[in-house]
């Protein structure tokens, strides 16, 4: 009686490596025992149990993946690079609020790969920026969405645009309430700066905060109770930062140009 598929392809190590070793084509035995780290006479039965389920053929000593074994791989990837994401830091993920990924970004959160959860004071976000882009010279544009102002905003803000940076910038409304209220005078200076684009999103967002630009992506979101502990996420590879582009630019869609204060 054969196996369940799953079972197939998930239940040894040995048979899961082999697969993703040919995703990207044919390789000869030889190569495959070395990548692995194992014997022949090790990995050979876990090779026909493939065989016997149509996921692997072979010529000679050259193995590659079937039709049917490509689809898997190609599906097997992400959920395994998904898991990956969960796996190095379970206690954050499964302690936060996941409301405001909409569902097409939460099939692709395999892409925030590379990251670190870090608990920086607020009053240090901006050193902690800096350190990513030094003197603004990494980086051409910055992207945020928050629902708190950052109490060195303006200073930073500034900085940016002495050094021809961009800013989009999208605030929850009832942060924009508070800042005309509280920071008329230098959010009305800020909004006069071509390099300065503001959005109000209306609707309810359980997201305190994202920045991202050409080389790092920094995220605060809230716990399942509603609390922020003060831990943010941090990634650095290109695909966190792509997510995070399209997570701005869904948030942006929904959101209303603010031309005055």
């Amino acid at each position: 009686m054969k196996r369940e598929l799953l079972d197939v392809v998930f239940a040894s190590e040995k048979r899961k490596n082999f697969l993703l070793l040919l995703k990207d084509g044919p390789q000869e035995m030889e190569d495959i025992l070395e990548s692995l780290d194992t014997t022949r006479q090790n990995l050979l039965p876990q090779v026909k149990i493939l065989e016997e389920n149509y996921l692997v053929r072979h010529y000679d000593d050259s193995y590659e993946l079937s039709m049917i074994g490509s689809m898997l791989v190609d599906e097997m990837v992400p959920l395994l690079e998904t898991i990956d994401v969960f796996d190095s830091n379970i206690d954050y993920w499964g302690t936060r609020k996941l409301d405001f990924i909409p569902s097409h970004l939460l099939d692709k959160l395999d892409q925030l790969n590379i990251c670190e959860i870090i608990s920086p004071p607020i009053t240090e976000l901006y050193s902690f920026y800096k350190s990513f882009n030094p003197n603004f010279e990494v980086s051409s544009r910055a992207c945020t969405i928050t629902a708190f102002l950052y109490p060195k905003a303006y200073e930073l803000f500034t900085d940016m645009f002495e050094h021809n940076m961009t800013l989009d910038f999208i605030v929850t409304r009832e942060l924009l309430a508070k800042i005309r209220k509280e920071h008329w005078e230098e959010f009305s200076e800020l909004i006069e700066n071509d390099n300065f684009n503001m959005y109000v999103y209306n609707e309810k967002m359980d997201l305190l905060f994202l920045v991202f630009d050409e080389v790092h992506l920094l995220m605060a979101m809230l716990k399942n109770t509603g609390e922020f502990d003060h831990k943010f996420i941090a990634c650095k590879s290109k695909s966190a930062i792509h997510w995070g582009q399209e997570l701005f630019e869904y948030y942006q869609e929904q959101s209303t140009p603010v031309t005055e204060i």
